[in-house]
């Protein structure tokens, strides 16, 4: 799917820049960094988001707090390459809160790779024997493991 680029001034820009890293901020405060009145930001904004370039706002939450101590990266190949069997395989995966995501890939001698949460390697074990390789068509898992994450959540370079 290919989506042509929408054209940007500086202001829109500089808009996606300040919310991809603060995006809690006021309307009024990211008016006054960017240069502008509050009325015309707002319709920036809202322009942006009406066209699809803002999807969302969240909150990134440290996992570790919350128990969440191992972070896995998992190849997932599959024994069929039709759009029934990665359509079932994306149903089955999306129920699992502890893949928090999902990438169909190329390259690799698999079909997808999942980032996974688990708080132990216990847990790890449970999820990927009971859960992911029950699911039907996965026929090889091959994990490696995050020991540091070195960044995350960059922002989309604008």
């Amino acid at each position: 799917m290919s989506v042509s680029p929408l054209t940007l001034d500086r202001f829109d820009r500089r808009i996606l820049d300040v919310l991809q890293v603060e995006g809690r901020i006021s309307n009024q405060e990211l008016a006054e960094r960017i240069g502008l009145s509050p009325s015309p930001c707002l319709r920036r904004v809202r322009a942006l988001e009406e066209h699809g370039l803002i999807t969302q706002y969240r909150a990134v939450v440290d996992a570790r707090p919350l128990g969440f101590q191992l972070m896995a990266l998992l190849h997932i190949s599959m024994d069929q390459h039709t759009p029934e069997r990665f359509d079932n395989f994306e149903r089955h995966i999306r129920t699992i809160p502890n893949v928090v995501e999902c990438l169909i890939i190329t390259g690799q001698a698999a079909d997808f790779q999942l980032k996974i949460l688990v708080k132990d390697m216990d847990d790890y074990q449970h999820l990927l024997l009971h859960v992911i390789n029950r699911i039907e068509g996965v026929t090889g898992a091959h994990t490696s493991f995050v020991l540091r994450r070195v960044f995350e959540h960059r922002p989309v370079p604008t």
